[in-house]
């Protein structure tokens, strides 16, 4: 991936994990997983993706719509919940150091795909830790991720827009992906159980990028487990490179490639080197029926600051907690300072919407717009272009 990502990829294996929800003493009730980042070791702590607890709130998804809501207590949800995170080997760990003759672990599924869980791990990758119980301490989202959202994706918009990790034509019940919806903005903070001490280390794994230091364009490497708990050996944090496509608030996007599985993965930027920018908030959607190239993400600093504040009013044993996690964003933001865009129409890329089909256009003069013959077809009656410049309203032609 280049000279430029090696830092950045090391830090994104070493913080990636997978965490697993179950109910306890029912293994024909199924299981849920996502992709987490791992944000301290010493203790354990690890933000993942919100969407698995939602089978197991006592009060139901609706509670994560509260108005107000930007917190729940672990106790929220179920006594039957049980929750176990893995990850890869550190270099710390004994496995790390393992012979290389010594098997690999591999799950039943893995060896449905033809791999060997005997196989000797010179052919294959390094034992993986063993998954490992922990706790959920607190559900947590970030208020100013979920206005962005609601403001760019709700209100008339709403129906033209789908969120979840299914095509629109797949069989999902309403109630799984109304679940999945009110989710999208809900991360979880888990606290592992303690292991080894060979595999413990002090302090963040990771380090925070500010809100706003990335600037759009700059590059970005995503760490998630497709398909979550399903085979790690070769699933199991995932790479994939792509840009700061866009950014309105928390709320980014990226052109990397994610799929199903590596919601609440971390993203991490090159400059600084293994900054944690953001979670996978969705990492599929589909406009008027249409897949959609980009991942949504939430912006990790905005997150942190809650589950800080969270922590310090929440029981005494958890209040402690808050200071293990990385610190607070220093420094003014930097690279998406305000700019005078002149005239609407100086901004060059535009949004040309007809009816139900849409796409992009360029604005070469006042009032004057390039785009391709399908978007706007003669008979059109009315025809909206958009522009990205601050307050700006639709233009009809």
């Amino acid at each position: 991936m280049g000279r430029q990502w090696g830092p950045s990829m090391r830090v994104a294996e070493q913080a990636g994990c997978v965490v697993s929800a179950s109910r306890a003493g029912q293994p024909d009730a199924g299981s849920w997983s996502c992709s987490g980042v791992i944000l301290s070791r010493s203790p354990g702590l690890v933000l993942c993706h919100g969407g698995i607890f939602t089978p197991f709130l006592r009060t139901g998804s609706a509670a994560l719509t509260r108005t107000g809501t930007a917190f729940l207590p672990g106790d929220s949800c179920s006594d039957d919940l049980r929750l176990h995170v893995q990850w890869g080997p550190t270099a710390s760990s004994p496995s790390a150091r393992a012979d290389e003759e010594l098997p690999g672990l591999c799950t039943p599924q893995c060896a449905s795909l033809g791999l060997d869980p005997g196989a000797p791990s010179r052919a294959r990758a390094r034992p993986l830790q063993p998954p490992r119980p922990a706790k959920l301490l607190l559900l947590l989202s970030c208020p100013a991720f979920r206005s962005h959202f609601a403001r760019l994706f709700g209100a008339e918009a709403a129906d033209q827009w789908h969120f979840v990790s299914s095509a629109p034509d797949d069989a999902v019940s309403e109630e799984e992906e109304e679940d999945q919806l009110r989710a999208l903005g809900w991360f979880a903070l888990l606290r592992v159980q303690r292991g080894a001490a060979a595999e413990e280390r002090r302090g963040p794994t990771v380090t925070v990028a500010p809100l706003g230091a990335v600037a759009k364009g700059a590059p970005l490497l995503a760490c998630g487990s497709p398909f979550g708990a399903f085979c790690p050996d070769i699933f199991l944090n995932t790479l994939s490179r792509g840009v700061l496509s866009n950014a309105s608030g928390p709320l980014l996007l990226t052109d990397a490639r994610c799929l199903p599985g590596t919601e609440g993965g971390g993203v991490f930027a090159a400059r600084p080197a293994g900054a944690l920018v953001a979670l996978v908030a969705a990492p599929l959607c589909w406009k008027a029926r249409e897949w959609v190239g980009l991942t949504l993400l939430c912006a990790a600093a905005p997150l942190l600051q809650v589950a800080r504040w969270a922590l310090a009013h929440l029981h005494p044993g958890s209040a402690s907690l808050s200071v293990l996690l990385p610190p607070p964003e220093v420094g003014a933001p930097r690279g998406l300072a305000p700019r005078d865009l002149g005239p609407p129409w100086a901004a060059a890329a535009v949004l040309v919407e007809c009816g139900t089909v849409w796409g992009s256009g360029v604005a070469v003069a006042p009032r004057l717009v390039v785009t391709c013959r399908h978007v706007a077809p003669r008979e059109a009656a009315k025809v909206l272009v958009h522009s990205s410049t601050p307050n700006a309203k639709a233009t009809e032609g």
